[in-house]
């Protein structure tokens, strides 16, 4: 298999034939969320070689990692909306306006994660159409390219239909996204029914159902393996999907087919290993491409690195956002002077007293932290809360303390395990410790049908949101709004 990421700068000079959804940018906007090519051929052109294919597939993962989505803006933003941040100023340019709950429909933000999440869409689209018949590659090669198309318009879906819809446990009956499943490659047809919240899902299951078929179990790198999806890297998103519905079963049968029975947890396929790593420093060095890992976006060249703004170490770092100090960070495992857990020391202390996070410690120019998007940590969390929601309270204790005694070697739980209420609970709590900063505290309670705690930070107050708020979830962005006839007003 060819290395995607040996030059990654070509990412830019990708010969796209993708064109971005009419109406789904907005007009002030980070210049890497421009995805227009910068030359443009034809689609019979793009596709008429080994190595231009695999152009294509460079961009898609180039537009999916953009510091607009997962590169940057999009995880922060998940945590900005959470209680696990404090913000320390009100710009808006920083996502103050997200902080305390008021970004609107015509908010930039609302506006740009939206089209970068559908010009990732629509170029998987074009991806797998073009594909479909293609005799130019080896039929293994053409279906491992279509699998990954479908593993991230999967994940492009299910980050929209988080943000922009109701949870499924809320209201899986209404109305959500428009699901573009067919190619666009000119301007005007903008006007697509939305689809339910019920629907969407099904759709990203069976995307994701569909490329674990045909992906390859590994690659011949670790670097490769680490940022490119393979059939572990779709079981383990099919884990978070299950459980945000509500389906703790199937959570319990896709984890099973990636996580052993009995400890050490772990997934092992010839020559393909997936387990926690022994030390969680070592996870966040800030290029890591080891075990832990099913899918990172790494920035192997500087130029391609996400920018101020954007970047993870300069959000928690410099910093935009610092440690609430009543959230997850006041926990015992995280206190400095008495904890024995080693994720302390991904905490550290400004001078004017904030906590801070440095997962991501390159906090100055290039921001090339390596962005882990899918743990092996999280597989087993997920795996936890599912068999402890289906009454199997041996193994979800099992898979809790794995998280937690990798961590801290001679942690005992000394409560919050005796019955299934409070072994979940405790499980929630492990994974604020755990996963806290990647971009999955919002999701989570979301998925739950909690409220958005207020928090109190530098930039003033932000209120709480209940459920049945307006703004529990972000509006529909004013372009679509503007240019879709049949998006619900």
């Amino acid at each position: 298999m060819e290395n995607i990421f040996n030059h990654k700068n070509s990412f830019r000079r990708s010969l796209l034939v993708s064109v971005s959804l009419l109406g789904l940018l907005s007009s002030c906007r980070d210049n890497i969320l421009d995805t227009v090519p910068i030359t443009s051929i034809s689609t019979e052109a793009a596709y008429s070689t080994p190595a231009k294919i695999l152009a294509q597939v460079n961009g898609l993962y180039s537009q999916f990692g953009s510091q607009a989505y997962f590169g940057g803006r999009h995880i922060i933003f998940n945590e900005q909306r959470g209680d696990e941040f404090s913000q320390n100023d009100g710009n808006n340019s920083t996502g103050a306006n997200v902080w305390n709950q008021s970004i609107t429909s015509s908010g930039d933000f609302v506006n740009a994660v939206w089209g970068a999440a559908y010009t990732t869409i629509n170029s998987a689209n074009i991806l797998i159409d073009n594909l479909s018949t293609s005799t130019v590659l080896s039929d293994e090669l053409r279906k491992n390219y279509i699998a990954e198309a479908k593993f991230l318009r999967a994940f492009a879906y299910f980050s929209l239909v988080q943000t922009y819809a109701k949870p499924y446990q809320q209201n899986s009956a209404a109305p959500a996204l428009p699901l573009r499943l067919k190619p666009e490659t000119s301007g005007g047809n903008n006007d697509f029914a939305f689809s339910t919240v019920a629907e969407v899902y099904t759709q990203i299951l069976k995307d994701l159902n569909e490329a674990e078929i045909d992906l390859p179990v590994t690659y011949a790198s670790s670097l490769l393996v680490a940022s490119r999806a393979h059939k572990a890297t779709a079981i383990a998103l099919k884990t978070r999907v299950n459980l945000v519905k509500g389906d703790y079963a199937a959570v319990v049968t896709e984890a099973k087919k990636i996580v052993s029975d009995t400890a050490p947890f772990q997934y092992v396929s010839g020559t393909l290993t997936h387990k926690l790593e022994a030390n969680i420093a070592t996870v966040f060095g800030g290029s890591y491409v080891g075990n832990e890992l099913l899918l990172t976006i790494p920035y192997i060249n500087a130029t391609e690195a996400p920018g101020l703004q954007s970047a993870l170490a300069a959000n928690y770092l410099t910093p935009v956002v610092y440690l609430n100090p009543s959230g997850i960070v006041a926990d015992p495992a995280l206190d400095a002077a008495t904890s024995n857990d080693a994720r302390k020391g991904l905490i550290t202390t400004n001078t004017t007293g904030q906590k801070l996070l440095r997962k991501f410690p390159k906090n100055s120019a290039p921001f090339s932290d390596y962005v882990p998007i899918i743990r092996y940590a999280e597989v087993l969390l997920n795996y936890a809360e599912a068999a402890a929601q289906n009454n199997d309270l041996t193994t979800a204790t099992a898979l809790l303390k794995a998280v937690r005694n990798r961590s801290d070697a001679n942690y005992v739980f000394s409560q919050g395990l005796a019955s299934k209420a409070e072994l979940v609970e405790t499980i929630l709590n492990e994974r604020r410790i755990e996963l806290l900063g990647e971009g999955l505290r919002t999701p989570d309670l979301l998925r739950r049908v909690q409220k958005l705690p207020s928090k109190i930070g530098n930039a003033g107050v932000a209120p709480e949101v209940l459920p049945t708020a307006s703004n529990y979830v972000w509006a529909i962005p004013s372009n679509e709004l503007a240019y879709n006839k049949l998006a619900p007003k």
